[in-house]
Parts: C-alpha cells; sequence; structure tokens
C-alpha cells in the first residue's frame, strides 16, 4: 500500500515502447554502430559514383578519346587507388595522424606554391590550381590542403585544450596559418575551394566551443572577405548576376544553370533510366564533374536525388556520432572538422546545381569524377573509421568480432 508521498512506480506509469523503436535503439546502442554505418553509406556512395560517371561521361569520353569507358576506367583506377589508401588510415591511430599533422601542412603549402612556378602550375578553365607531376598525371593540391588544414587545427586545438577559453588562443596560430592557405587558394582563382576551406576554419571555431560573439564575428569578417573577391572579379560578379536570373539569359551565362535545372526537372519521379540522360549529350557542361547530381536526378529521378541526399545525411550523423561519442580532444575535433568539411563542400555543390547557391565549381563527394578529390576524401573517411573504432567498446566489441569469425579463437564469454 502506498501513501499519496510516495514517488510513482515507473513501471506502472511508463508507456510501453513500440517494438521496432525499441530495435532501434537497440542497434544505434552498440559500440559498432557508428563504424558500420560509415562504412556502408560509404560504400554505397562510391559504387554509385562510379555507375554514373560511367552513364554521365560516355558521349564525352567517346568524342574527347573513341571510347566510351575511358573517363569511367580513370576513376576506376583512383577508386582502386584510394580504397587501400582508406584502408591504412583506418588502421592508424590518432597518435600515427597527430604525427602527421604538421608534415601534412608544410607538404599541402608547398604543393600550392608550386602551383605559381611557371611550369609546373597549369590552369584549367580560369583556374590556376593544377599542379604537373610529368606526363598525363596532376593533381589538384588545394583538395589536399582541405585534409592537411583538419589535421591540423584538431591537433593544434588539442594541444592547446587548457587555453581554449582565451580567445588568442582560439585564433593564434589557427586563423593567419587558415588565411594564408586560402590565400594561396583564392590566388589560383578557384573561389570554390576556398569557401570550403573557410567553412573548415570557421566549423573548427565553433567545434572547440568559441564564445558566440567571436564565432559571429568570424563569419562576418570571412563574409566581408569572399564578397571582395567576389566584386572585384567581373567572371564572379557574372555567376552571382546569373544565379540570381539564370533564365535571363539562358544561351549565354544562364546556360549551365537552365540545362542543370532542365535535368532535375525531366526526371520525374523514377527518371529516365540509367544512361538515358539527353542532356549529358553536350548539353550540360561538366556532367561527370560538378553536376554530376543532375545527371542523377534526370536518370534515377527524384528517388534517386533523395537517396543520395539520405546517404550523405547517413555519412553527417557518422561523422557527428563519432565526434560526440568521444574522449579524446584530437579525434573529436578531427572527426567533427572532417564532417563539416565533406558536408559543407556537398551543400555548396548541391546548392549550384539546384539553384540555390551560384555556380562556383566544386565536384560532389565521392561522387564526382577526379582522383584530386577524391583521394583526400578516403582518406578522411579511413581516418573517422580509425576514430569510430576507438569510440566506447568499440575495441571489445571487434575483439569479439574477429574471435566468432574465426573458430579457432576461444570466445571471451568460454573462457
Amino acid at each position: 500500500m502506498t501513501s499519496i508521498a510516495d514517488p510513482p512506480d515507473d513501471r506502472k506509469t511508463r508507456t510501453p515502447e513500440r517494438p521496432w523503436i525499441a530495435a532501434i535503439r537497440e542497434v544505434l546502442d552498440r559500440p559498432l554502430t557508428s563504424y558500420h554505418i560509415l562504412l556502408g553509406a560509404t560504400g554505397l556512395l562510391l559504387v554509385l559514383g562510379l555507375l554514373m560517371v560511367l552513364s554521365a561521361s560516355s558521349v564525352l569520353s567517346l568524342n574527347a578519346n573513341g571510347n566510351s569507358y575511358t573517363i569511367f576506367v580513370r576513376q576506376l583506377i583512383w577508386v582502386g587507388v584510394g580504397l587501400p589508401m582508406a584502408y591504412v588510415a583506418s588502421r592508424m591511430t590518432p597518435r600515427h595522424f597527430r604525427m602527421l599533422a604538421y608534415i601534412a601542412l608544410l607538404g599541402a603549402v608547398i604543393l600550392l606554391v608550386l602551383t605559381y612556378v611557371p611550369g609546373l602550375g597549369k590552369g584549367v578553365k580560369g583556374n590556376n590550381n593544377w599542379l604537373t607531376l610529368g606526363g598525363p598525371l596532376q593533381i589538384q593540391p588545394s583538395e589536399f590542403a582541405k585534409l592537411a588544414l583538419v589535421m591540423w587545427c584538431a591537433d593544434l586545438y588539442a594541444r592547446k585544450q587548457k587555453l581554449l577559453t582565451q580567445w588568442k588562443h582560439l585564433l593564434v596560430p589557427m586563423v593567419p596559418v587558415c588565411g594564408l592557405i586560402i590565400a594561396l587558394v583564392v590566388g589560383q582563382h578557384d573561389l570554390g575551394t576556398s569557401l570550403v576551406l573557410m567553412a573548415i576554419m570557421i566549423g573548427m571555431i565553433w567545434v572547440v566551443g568559441a564564445p558566440t560573439r567571436l564565432f559571429v564575428a568570424t563569419i562576418v569578417v570571412v563574409g566581408a572577405i569572399a564578397s571582395y573577391f567576389v566584386t572585384t572579379a567581373s567572371h564572379r560578379m557574372d555567376r552571382v548576376t546569373s544565379f540570381m536570373n539564370p533564365f535571363a539569359d539562358p544561351t549565354a551565362i544562364g546556360w549551365q544553370a537552365y540545362h542543370s535545372f532542365y535535368a532535375l526537372s525531366t526526371g520525374g519521379w523514377w527518371g529516365v533510366g540509367i544512361g538515358n540522360s539527353r542532356q549529358k549529350w553536350g548539353n550540360l557542361p561538366e556532367a561527370h564533374t560538378d553536376f554530376i547530381f543532375s545527371v542523377i536526378g534526370e536518370e534515377l529521378g527524384l528517388f534517386g536525388s533523395l537517396t543520395v541526399l539520405a546517404l550523405f545525411l547517413t555519412l553527417a550523423y557518422a561523422g557527428c556520432r563519432i565526434a560526440t561519442r568521444n574522449t579524446e580532444p584530437f579525434v573529436r575535433y578531427a572527426a567533427a572538422g572532417i564532417t563539416v568539411w565533406i558536408m559543407a563542400q556537398t551543400l555548396v555543390n548541391l546548392g549550384a546545381v539546384i539553384g540555390l547557391l551560384p555556380i562556383v565549381g566544386i565536384p560532389l563527394p565521392l561522387l564526382s569524377y577526379g582522383g584530386s578529390a577524391l583521394l583526400p576524401t578516403l582518406i578522411a573517411i579511413g581516418m573517422l573509421l580509425s576514430f569510430a573504432k576507438v569510440e566506447p567498446g568499440a575495441q571489445a566489441a571487434l575483439k569479439e568480432t574477429r574471435r566468432s569469425r574465426f573458430g579457432w579463437l576461444p570466445s571471451r564469454r568460454t573462457r
């Protein structure tokens, strides 16, 4: 018998949990959930990317090389190179990444500087951001600078963990170093990559818990700098004015946006079918790189487009989960920085494709053609997989999985 003063019995008042909710909660509570979600989403995006690169580039590849599969084979080679690098990164420990942080940053700066050397730097479509390594091999150093910047910022803030309550340690030397790299990229006339680097810088300041006024001030300053570079270049201003009304001049400056919208609008619910895109026949520039999402929308329809969005949201969830479940500062900052980088680049690309942002010319991670963008992204995914394995309980779960996979290893329960 209970009195009014007695606390209520939770077992009597608690609403029974639905079975499917309980099942989802059980899966999410497993130690290796982040690892499996990240691995699955990345694998699906890579497979879809290869399929769509083959479809979107077949006509261009046939006209340029006499073979419909040339561009696809190159992308397949890049994936073949990137996957072992991602595997190696997934086997490394946070200590290894911290040891490589300053080396990676120095290497990125040197490569960026080399693009200004005559004979080594190469301009492509107005951007002097390519570095020739001999023969047909060339890379875009600014793509590797994104990964290097995340690693270095995470290590810097981890070292300064006890000093981050002071604003000067939040900004120095982080902002000057980031400013140097961004300036080198802006000097290459690559505003799109510069915006992603700025997003990484702002994201890292937010992740470490900067005061609101400092965070807002940083955004205002970065926005003012970006506006300055846009207004001082006529071709960038043309992109902005075209973004405001792409149908004003659909045969010239608005051509790419117009045909991107047309591709998306003709896809319907289920698309016209893989390989049946009409816009890839020369109407849509960069169909296999910056505007591959337009071909996805045309060939796979709204269903395929929403599937891609769902996979990127899953990737973002996995990155945030890894960052919040780990206690080591470097792991938290690096995981959050990688997530900010990939999601910022995704948003800028998709925003341009669907007309919400000006066209700045950056690829869609894991889907667009190009090894320079794919390799650092896969290495970053490998880092996240490494961090997922140091979540609470993950190591014990991995050992148990190995024991159950190899029957001759004794299980912990049978010891």
